[in-house]
């Protein structure tokens, strides 16, 4: 995992920076969570409308809606196919999970995933380091874990 400016950038997944979201694919299965600068940009989250599982979704379509104290928006789906599980447990029990620990605990859904070509759509971990920098300095970002 490399760090810039305090964000987290593991290079152990895929991306898709419009979004930004990640991917990380486990077996036939991809998890999938909102990033270190997108839980900064967004700050601490207050509450969040799930999918249920056996849901299925399509790429580039809203996937939950989002809000903090400062933004209400939707996390967009990285990749088609159909929800096998939520993180909602999780969330239930402390909703800002996503804002201290956005790439493990703060994950949001496992994706069963339609086929590997959407995922040459998606951005590998080293590339992604690469935009998050030039982004971060650019934008003047710090991330920081704001529900700490």
């Amino acid at each position: 995992m490399e760090t810039w400016a305090g964000c987290a950038l593991p290079t152990d997944r895929f991306y898709d920076l419009v979004a930004d979201v990640w991917v990380k694919i486990e077996d036939s299965v991809a998890r999938v969570g909102m990033t270190d600068v997108a839980q900064t940009r967004m700050g601490r989250l207050v509450q969040l409308s799930w999918k249920s599982p056996g849901r299925r979704v399509e790429r580039g379509r809203p996937l939950a809606v989002l809000e903090s104290a400062k933004w209400v928006g939707p996390m967009i789906s990285p990749l088609t196919g159909v929800i096998r599980e939520n993180n909602r447990v999780s969330f239930d029990a402390d909703v800002a999970v996503a804002n201290r620990d956005p790439y493990e605990l703060g994950w949001f859904y496992v994706i069963e995933y339609s086929g590997d070509a959407e995922l040459s759509e998606l951005v590998s971990g080293d590339a992604a380091v690469e935009y998050y920098r030039e982004l971060i300095d650019r934008e003047g970002i710090q991330c920081f874990r704001c529900a700490e």
